[in-house]
């Protein structure tokens, strides 16, 4: 069912794949007007016909560029309406032993999952402070919670994140900005896909209290609540776990 669209934007970046992607659909078929920023070109083009343009803007961004997410970021502010809800859901990974893990791909993983983080939010929250409202979602992951085998750098990024976000929340309260987290478990995405072999796959489900993987789009419901500025009015500095139970887990 299509809603009466809205005049404000949701900056989504990541958002042409995975979580980013399943968000970005259902923003759409809910009215909202979405700038999705994406580092693939060819998602980027697959994506833009979904919707009209008035209500759909598609442009390439390197999160961890900071002059070109400036850029981005007062583009649309001019050319296309004013960012009311941010979700920074770029970010990258694989699985790598903590021994086997080597300097250049630690800083780049914490570049685009930290810093790109730091990056979007920071350039919108600056815009968002003029008009005193505004709801900034970073994904977090429950790496970055757990001290999960293989994720010294990706949870280290993600840890980064959340500790990030609970910072913005305290400093950008009294600008009528909040900021959250969601973490979620294991979610079926192309990262999730390049980065858990058939074996790790085994053992998040069993480790699992509902027994299996997420669709992105399941994502959307908590997303969609914590951009909303009337059902979450009072919530910020959180981080919400979408995960099947995995962080409430003890012995299964």
């Amino acid at each position: 069912m299509k809603h009466e669209q809205n005049e404000d934007v949701t900056l989504v970046t990541g958002g042409a794949s995975g979580i980013g992607l399943a968000l970005t659909e259902g923003l759409l078929e809910s009215g909202h007007r979405v700038l999705v920023a994406d580092v693939s070109e060819e998602n980027l083009e697959a994506l833009r016909s979904k919707a009209p343009a008035t209500q759909l803007r598609c442009v390439h961004m390197d999160v961890s560029d900071e002059q070109g997410v400036r850029a981005v970021v007062e583009d649309s502010e001019a050319c296309f309406g004013p960012i009311s809800g941010l979700v920074n859901s770029a970010g990258i990974g694989r699985d790598v032993a903590f021994l086997d893990t080597d300097l250049d791909y630690l800083q780049r993983v914490l570049q685009v999952n930290l810093v790109g983080t730091f990056l979007v939010g920071r350039e919108v929250a600056r815009c968002m402070r003029q008009r005193r409202r505004g709801s900034i979602v970073n994904i977090a992951s429950v790496s970055g919670i757990r001290g999960n085998a293989g994720r010294a750098a990706y949870g280290a990024s993600k840890g980064g994140v959340i500790t990030l976000t609970k910072v913005q929340a305290v400093e950008l309260a009294s600008d009528g900005i909040r900021v959250n987290a969601v973490a979620p478990g294991p979610i079926e995405t192309p990262l999730v896909g390049r980065m858990h072999t058939e074996a790790a796959r085994q053992r998040w489900v069993s480790d699992v209290p509902q027994r299996r993987y997420a669709a992105p789009a399941e994502l959307n419901g908590t997303l969609a609540w914590l951009l909303d500025d009337k059902l979450s009015s009072f919530v910020t500095g959180q981080v919400v776990s979408v995960d099947g139970g995995f962080t409430a887990a003890g012995l299964l």
